[in-house]
């Protein structure tokens, strides 16, 4: 009976967590509810840019399709940007818009097609309707990367779609594609092999029937890159892709790497193309003035050939076909026709695509590694879009600083720190740069102000001194009798947490320096396969040699040391192996042996040391450079003896790291390429956490200690934090099975701090949102609350009312936020604002309770409000303020009560045509409040009303105890007040009328809207 009890049990934990057949995204918004994530950027260091499109007919309409980061839209020709695909893949190959219905249409083509060895992946082809508010699937499930959409501006039915196809293996869905019937079905319409896809497609602007395709041969693995081949070719159709033909009259002999081509707008019959080839003379421009019959080579600057796998997008402009643009390291623009180049004006380097202006062809955008820029002036000076918070970190660390700072490392943007809240937001200015080129790691010594970062393949590694503001380099360096070392492109760093200045580097050794890298030895053997034939990174590139660091292979890649034991020292390596020491490095075990359901050699890309037991560990593999895209996370609770999978069919997307809970062994956080997953019963589960989390490659997680919030560091959408995820650790089945369940919160710092921190200067830039520094009541519904009353108040802990707040009704987790304030005071009615009167107190403070009537039902919860330790203020000094403001807020509502009663005595004396009273309560009343003029130019002498608000606010919005002018001031208002009021009561006295007035009592007044 009792396993059949727990069963029961299991099969409704398993429902709640369990994804539904039909729910593919396994959304976890159920049971997250309330608990949201923040984003705070960075955006000064943007991301990489795919595609930029313009709108046909509206030049201030402008798309972004990005690396990482998704589609945006700006509906200010580029001041500004708003994402419109969160919900999907942010990898993004292409966005079209339908010339037919541009207003409503668009297209997007998913996965990357700048084919470096950090790219993301894609999962299709979407299509919305409504302009990006809805989307709808469209297949190409398998096509990992789509280069090119375009609808025929005749007929809307007509789509075709370039497909690159896979980047790491051999894929069957690659070349165009066709649709009559506007994406519903397709047909394939050219097609070379499974190494071979379609790397651009344009058409005719005149004749849709024509159409041109660059077909690439390329292949990339873990350790080389491979561009070109003899299936590399231009074609051409006349006839909608009916049938193509190479067109390669002037082209160089033999295997062809990478063509870009464009066609003139003003003059279709100009096209250009830029072409890889085995000779570097051959290499460059080539321009058909015949529709692509003949071809003539113009130019093989390096601005031109550089890295075409990479660089290959050519745009003309659309009034003039001798003017183009060509993507680089820096953008090269020729006005001649191809004749000769110039660079662009200054911005961010790697340029991958330029869009002009409809209008004004002086007016261009480029989207770049750094993110989009804009031109007026032809591309001769160069702005940054500020507000596209892109950034692609590779590796993310927090300190435990109040507001903790965020450390990390960027794709083409060097290495950055910046706090977690700011005032005014998380702004630009807030950040601070750390080191150059591709940043990874970057980690805070954890005693002194010392910050570590490298660049890629450790060609430099810092230690930064931030309070001398100086800077060295401590990289290990090749040594006599020792083998050349091998670090990966994305060289991996740890400090320990049991020596301070312990720092361990991995090549495929592991070092370790005792005295934060001054001096650095060697503690393990070769750690690797060792296996030569992935060791020819000079070879890489195919046709064009690149060799960037970046096919660095047979390397160490993650170290994690035991938090419980600083002799226990965890290795994982790029091409598979998972070694540990127990000894500090005197023996190392390969466990990889153990692991049963893991293919050979895949990437270990995380572990993950137990904070329970020294001899748990987790381990992440990765396996989509060979082209497997399968998730694979292990559980060892022996030192590696024995490994056990966490994964479920649940989880989405190859895993890139995982976050083990500081509390709750079975809560475990898991970063996906499609973004976040949560277990809270140690993996047999998992959600898909999607609350203002877009579905981004999160390449690392942190859980911040003191703050127990889960910081992320994603490779498109920045640093994104999810606020205090300790309500997670307590979810289980006892919980789960309550109506209503109160989690457990820290007391509340009542927030005392402020600042002149205002947002002049980022008008137009992204600024990350602050934690909140309210008290927040969590709890969670079994049931969403749809009948009956339901409210929440917040009393003292005699049950006296503080405030009424409107309580979350939502299933799963709710979380109501209070200010620690009561409401504002009454302010008696006037001809102008008293902006004093705005107001609102904060409370003492102390132990509350949050009381939650729920139907028939009541539920109480204590939590604890606390001042800040850094106050100056003594207890006896927060009494008297905390007397004294409330002694000024009651003043003020007793001051409005009376003019509320002298509003109604004037109004039944004007009724009564008694004016002689009307006009003895009206000169009383311009003693009380003000009743002419206005709130800016014409502002009147204050009266009472004014003076007595604008003193209450300095006393409420003031840290401090009051002054002894405000003290003094506060007794002159008082006077006032009571002689104001003993002239009120002798006006009352004399007050006659007809009828009694229907006046409401005080505390009727005080409830009044």
């Amino acid at each position: 009976m009792k396993q059949l009890l727990s069963l029961v049990a299991l099969w409704g934990l398993v429902g709640l967590y369990s994804v539904n057949a039909q729910d593919k995204n396994n959304d976890g918004k159920a049971l997250f509810g309330d608990m949201t994530a923040r984003h705070i950027g960075p955006a000064l260091m943007s991301g990489r840019i795919n595609d930029v499109e313009v709108h046909p007919t509206n030049n201030r309409i402008i798309y972004a399709g990005t690396a990482g980061g998704g589609v945006w839209k700006s509906n200010d020709a580029g001041s500004t940007f708003n994402p419109i695909f969160d919900d999907y893949c942010q990898s993004i190959g292409a966005v079209a818009l339908d010339p037919n219905d541009p207003d409503n249409t668009i297209y997007v083509g998913t996965g990357e097609t700048w084919t470096r060895n950090s790219v993301s992946l894609g999962d299709g082809l979407y299509k919305s309707i409504d302009g990006g508010a809805n989307w709808k699937k469209l297949g190409f499930d398998k096509s990992e990367r789509i280069a090119n959409i375009i609808v025929n501006p005749k007929n809307a039915k007509e789509v075709y779609v370039a497909v690159l196809g896979a980047l790491w293996g051999d894929s069957e869905e690659r070349g165009v594609y066709k649709s009559l019937d506007a994406g519903e079905t397709w047909k394939k319409l050219l097609y070379v092999n499974p190494k071979t896809g379609c790397a651009d497609l344009i058409m005719d602007p005149i004749d849709p029937n024509v159409l041109y395709a660059s077909m690439w041969e390329f292949r990339r693995t873990g350790w080389s890159f491979e561009s070109g081949g003899d299936n590399s070719a231009l074609y051409k159709s006349t006839d909608g892709g009916a049938t193509w033909n190479k067109i390669h009259n002037g082209f160089p002999s033999g295997k062809l790497g990478r063509l870009g081509i464009a066609v003139a707008p003003s003059n279709p019959k100009v096209l250009y193309t830029v072409i890889e080839a085995e000779k570097d003379e051959r290499k460059g421009l080539y321009r058909s003035d015949d529709a692509g019959n003949s071809w003539k080579q113009l130019n093989n600057d390096f601005g031109i050939t550089v890295r075409p796998f990479y660089f290959s997008r050519i745009v003309v402009n659309p009034r003039d076909e001798n003017v183009i643009v060509k993507g680089g390291l820096s953008g090269s623009i020729s006005r001649d026709g191809g004749k000769t180049f110039k660079a662009l004006g200054n911005m961010h380097s790697d340029i991958h695509d330029i869009a002009f202006s409809i209008k004004d062809s002086d007016i261009m955008y480029v989207g770049t590694d750094g993110g989009v820029y804009r031109s007026w002036d032809g591309g001769t000076n160069m702005e940054i879009v500020e507000n596209l918070p892109l950034s692609q970190f590779y590796h993310i660390s927090v300190d435990n600083e109040t507001p903790y700072n965020v450390y990390g490392g960027l794709q083409d943007n060097g290495s950055w720190y910046g706090p977690s809240s700011s005032p005014g937001g998380v702004a630009a200015r807030d950040w601070n740069s750390v080191g150059y080129g591709d940043g990874f790691r970057v980690l805070k010594h954890p005693t002194k102000n010392i910050i570590y970062s490298e660049m890629q393949g450790a060609e430099n590694v810092w230690r930064i001194d931030v309070d001398r503001n100086l800077t060295k380099t401590i990289q290990p360096l090749p040594s006599k009798g020792i083998a050349k070392l091998r670090f990966n492109w994305n060289a991996p760093m740890a400090i320990s947490v049991h020596q301070p200045d312990r720092f361990y580097m991995g090549s495929q050794f592991l070092h370790k320096s005792e005295d934060m890298g001054d001096t650095w030895k060697i503690i393990s053997p070769d750690l690797t396969t060792n296996d030569p034939t992935k060791q020819a990174q000079e070879d890489s590139g195919g046709l064009s040699k690149d060799n960037s660091g970046a096919e660095n292979h047979t390397t160490i890649f993650t170290i994690a040391e035991s938090p419980l034991d600083g002799d226990v020292i965890w290795v994982g390596t790029d091409d598979g192996n998972v070694q540990v020491t127990q000894d500090g490095g005197k023996s190392w075990t390969n466990t990889v042996v153990n692991i049963t359901g893991l293919p050979k050699n895949t990437w270990t890309y995380h572990i993950e040391a137990s904070v329970f037991n020294k001899g748990t560990a987790y381990a992440v593999f990765e396996g989509h450079t060979q082209n497997d895209m399968h998730p694979y996370t292990y559980k060892t609770t022996d030192f590696g003896k024995t490994w056990k999978s966490i994964i479920t069919a649940d989880v989405v997307g190859i895993v890139r790291n995982i976050q083990e809970d500081y509390v709750n062994p079975d809560l475990l956080f898991l970063g996906t390429e499609f973004g976040l997953y949560i277990t809270m019963d140690g993996g047999k589960n998992w959600k898909k956490f999607t609350n203002n989390m877009p579905s981004v490659a999160v390449h690392y997680i942190e859980l911040q200690k003191e703050t127990n919030d889960l910081v992320m560091g994603t490779h498109g959408r920045g640093v994104i934090i999810i606020d205090d995820i300790s309500p997670l650790r307590e979810i289980n089945e006892e919980v789960l099975n309550k109506n209503v369940h109160f989690f457990a919160s820290k007391p509340t710092v009542i927030h005392e701090e402020s600042s002149f921190s205002g947002n002049f200067g980022t008008e137009t830039q992204f600024v990350g949102r602050n934690k909140t520094k309210d008290a927040q009541i969590k709890y969670f519904l079994k049931k969403r609350h749809t009948f009956g009353k339901m409210n929440m108040e917040i009393q003292d802990m005699e049950g006296n009312t503080v405030i009424e707040l409107g309580p979350g009704k939502s299933k799963g987790i709710n979380i109501v936020n209070w200010n620690g304030k009561i409401k504002q005071p009454k302010i008696a009615k006037g001809k102008t604002f008293s902006f004093g009167g705005f107001t609102s107190p904060s409370v003492p403070a102390g132990s509350y309770k949050a009381v939650m009537t729920k139907g028939k039902e009541t539920f109480e919860h204590t939590f604890e409000l606390i001042y800040d330790t850094n106050s100056p203020l003594t207890a006896e000094e927060r009494e008297f303020k905390n007397k004294t403001t409330m002694k000024m807020y009651d003043m003020t509502q007793e001051l409005a009560y009376l003019v509320y009663e002298l509003d109604e005595m004037i109004t039944k004396s004007e009724l009564d045509k008694n004016s002689k009273m009307a006009g003895k309560l009206i000169d009383l009343k311009e003693t009380l409040v003000i009743t002419t003029g206005d709130n800016y130019v014409g502002s009147a002498e204050p009266q009472l009303r004014e003076k007595m608000a604008d003193l209450y606010s300095k006393l409420a919005d003031n840290y401090d105890k009051p002054t002894s002018s405000e003290v003094e001031n506060l007794s002159i208002i008082a006077e006032k007040f009571e002689a104001a009021k003993l002239d009120f009561i002798k006006l009352k006295k004399k007050f006659k009328t007809k009828e009694p007035l229907d006046i409401m009592t005080f505390e009727e007044f005080l409830e009044h809207n």
